[in-house]
């Protein structure tokens, strides 16, 4: 039995239309392949790696909270650059981490806790154990100490990978 033309067209068309509407439902960037998940970002992505601003002495010229959240948001990205992820973070994150901590007036970590968390074990090891990686941090100016020590909560964007992004230096998540 042959079909007439204008049902192969239709056929056709909504062929063509289907495959335009499940293209539009994939994800923008095809998933990392295993080898690729535990590879370190490249040269230039490390090269984005800001470092923070400090005198002589190790002392944060931040004179703000939040410029001195900065400072250890991008002193933690430099020590810890193979668990950065290089680039956007994905738009459904695999881990959000929120962690306080308490710094002294030389940059000593006192103590850390976390405070927000899905119950990732993994990933609440990793942002631990880089903060802790990464101390001592620059001295906070004194201007921002109370009672000698100075509370911060600072967030961890984990993608599927594994790797994160310190969310006062993170960049935009991309779209769905």
């Amino acid at each position: 039995m042959r079909l007439p033309p204008f049902v192969i067209r239709s056929i056709a068309l909504l062929s063509a239309a289907g495959a335009s509407l499940l293209a539009a439902c994939s994800s923008s960037a095809p998933p990392a392949s295993s080898s690729q998940q535990g590879a370190a970002p490249s040269a230039s992505a490390l090269a984005r790696i800001e470092r923070a601003d400090t005198t002589s002495d190790a002392t944060s010229t931040a004179r703000t909270v939040d410029a001195y959240k900065r400072d250890i948001a991008l002193r933690i990205s430099e020590v810890n650059s193979t668990k950065v992820f290089p680039g956007r973070p994905q738009a459904l994150l695999r881990s959000i981490i929120v962690v306080k901590f308490s710094v002294d007036a030389g940059g000593k970590l006192l103590r850390s806790e976390i405070v927000r968390t899905n119950h990732d074990s993994a990933t609440e090891a990793t942002a631990l154990s880089t903060l802790r990686n990464t101390a001592p941090f620059p001295k906070p100016a004194a201007s921002l100490l109370r009672n000698g020590k100075l509370e911060i909560s600072e967030t961890w964007l984990f993608n599927n990978d594994g790797r994160f992004q310190v969310r006062s230096v993170a960049q935009p998540q991309m779209e769905q």
